[in-house]
């Protein structure tokens, strides 16, 4: 017992410093994280190529198991529809892959770069709106 207490407390007076900058989860997330919402602008806006790498990564990252084949829907929702549940700004659509969304959304903000999430985002932005949409709204 005293052995234990004796490895536990260096772990419990760290709580009362400062974090070292890059340490721990916080300080981690809060660098990954970065601006919230609207502010953040897609870099690739626009880009072919952007697009189609995020096309490949959609697809290699299992993206369409829930948001079905060119993200029409399946058990997740449409991500081709202009319908979004969380905005569809840059920024939002970002959050929601960095961050996840309640419901199923799986967070992928510490595995994916910020260059990762933003070819999803092209790929995402580039496409084509349908014609017609099997509901009227969310």
């Amino acid at each position: 017992m005293a052995v234990a207490m004796a490895l536990l407390a260096p772990a419990a007076c760290e709580g009362d410093k400062p974090a070292a900058a890059g340490s721990g989860v916080a300080q981690q997330g809060a660098a990954t994280l970065g601006p919230r919402g609207d502010s953040l602008r897609n870099p690739n806006a626009g880009q072919q190529k952007s697009a189609s790498e995020g096309e490949k990564l959609f697809a290699s990252m299992n993206c369409d198991g829930c948001h079905g084949g060119g993200a029409t829907g399946f058990a997740g929702p449409s991500l081709s529809d202009g319908r979004w549940r969380y905005g569809g700004s840059d920024g939002a659509i970002y959050q929601s892959i960095r961050d996840g969304r309640p419901k199923g959304m799986p967070a992928f903000g510490e595995l994916l770069s910020p260059e990762i999430i933003w070819k999803l985002v092209t790929y995402l932005q580039s496409l084509p709106v349908p014609k017609s949409v099997p509901t009227l709204s969310w």
